[in-house]
């Protein structure tokens, strides 16, 4: 009979390697820049570091790409694909 296998996570490392760690922030950067790309012009990529995790955050930055995701919900159908 085989025995059970308890594993104990060690909540410090997955929370400085994993969820802010700087590898993980340039997946989440590199991300969020193909999602910019495809808006288009006016839209840019803003990292930060949160709390818990490494957020990366795409933004209209321009009056016009304000107005182009109000009307054409831009940002949205980026994420889509």
């Amino acid at each position: 009979m085989a025995k059970k296998v308890q594993v104990v996570l060690n909540r410090r490392n997955v929370s400085n390697q994993l969820l802010k760690g700087g590898w993980i922030q340039g997946i989440c950067e590199a991300k969020a820049k193909e999602i910019a790309k495809r808006c288009g012009d006016g839209y840019e990529v803003d990292p930060f570091s949160g709390k818990n995790r490494v957020n990366v955050a795409v933004v209209a930055k321009t009056a016009a790409a304000v107005r182009d995701n109000k009307k054409n919900n831009t940002l949205l159908k980026g994420l889509g694909g």
